[in-house]
């Protein structure tokens, strides 16, 4: 038997009609009390009638967060969301945080008043606090996971899988994982998944980090690479492994023959690269068209329960990746 809204209602731990509110009138409910809601009606799958949708297409704003516009997979995103919009007469507005949590905090909160709906990209902060600031704006989350919240996600674990299932075909045996920031919840995710597969592969794993989610961040850890003296080196993202691919070089290791090296996102500078980057495609594009879609069911009256989306990612292999090496990179003689 579906999930009724009083078993969200006795999950939840309020009355019947507080949990009916939460759906039909959001923002006379506390934030704490709404979320609680919605994470009860996302844990039992509670599908809650929906309004007809209306037959005029619908004129939105929306707001679109993202810590760097100019970092290609964010812009992508942006692309395919702002695309989305034109189609039902949407407007996207886009806000640059710079990866600063404060001026995150500062722009959902002077944005919601004045828009339809907000979608936040890799945020900064706890996502439960990204859910109080939007309050009863319809909001998205991407590439982060809150009970009680719509998400998209790029699922890095077949993505991942792939990569270590590759280079262990390949004969490296010590891998490295070089991490973006502290507080990204991609890099978290990613890292679990790194080790869980060390494990199963019986791979060593030299985690390092943090660096800047930049070519910068990824050249200041070639050194550390090559110092942990493994083979193959999986990056946050593809301009890490850009960074650390010309670092590595500036210090006489040569990429693929000592260094294997795997970024993440498929930026197109990837194929462009020499040799081209090896890395795990995830579906910007698609992430950026259905946060768009789920905004626009909410402009149009529908009531849903929060969800998060799951978007599988897959493994592109290209020039970076050989064969390990007789001696790691360490051996070498490198040029100061």
């Amino acid at each position: 038997m579906a999930p009724t809204l009083t078993d969200v209602a006795r999950t939840a731990g309020v009355a019947l009609s507080t949990a009916s509110r939460v759906f039909s009138d959001p923002d006379r409910i506390g934030a704490g009390t709404r979320r609680r809601v919605l994470a009860a009606a996302q844990e039992l799958g509670y599908a809650p009638r929906t309004a007809e949708p209306t037959a005029a297409p619908v004129t939105a704003t929306v707001a679109a967060v993202v810590p760097d516009i100019a970092n290609p997979v964010f812009s992508r995103f942006v692309k395919a969301a702002q695309a989305q919009g034109r189609q039902v007469r949407s407007t996207v507005v886009v806000a640059d945080t710079d990866y600063d949590a404060d001026r995150e905090r500062e722009v959902i909160t002077g944005l919601c008043p004045r828009v339809d709906g907000i979608v936040v990209h890799s945020s900064r902060l706890d996502g439960a606090e990204v859910l109080d600031l939007c309050g009863g704006t319809p909001s998205v989350l991407v590439n982060r996971e809150v009970p009680g919240g719509d998400c998209v996600i790029a699922d890095s674990t077949q993505g991942l899988r792939q990569v270590v299932d590759h280079l262990d075909a390949l004969g490296h045996r010590h891998i490295a994982y070089v991490q973006g920031r502290s507080d990204s919840w991609s890099n978290l995710h990613r890292v679990g998944l790194v080790r869980e597969l060390a494990a199963e592969y019986g791979c060593e794993l030299s985690l390092l980090g943090w660096h800047t989610e930049t070519t910068d961040g990824g050249s200041a850890a070639a050194a550390r690479v090559l110092a942990s003296g493994a083979t193959a080196a999986i990056a946050h993202n593809d301009l890490v492994a850009l960074g650390l691919m010309a670092g590595a070089r500036a210090l006489g290791a040569r990429v693929p023959d000592d260094l294997s090296v795997v970024g993440s996102d498929d930026i197109p500078f990837s194929a462009l690269s020499e040799p081209g980057l090896s890395s795990i495609a995830t579906p910007m594009d698609r992430a950026g068209t259905l946060a768009m879609e789920i905004l626009g069911r909410a402009a149009a009256g529908e009531r849903t329960a929060p969800r998060a989306v799951r978007l599988p990612t897959h493994f592109v292999a290209r020039g970076t990746t050989g064969p390990a090496p007789a001696r790691s990179a360490t051996a070498l003689e490198v040029t100061p």
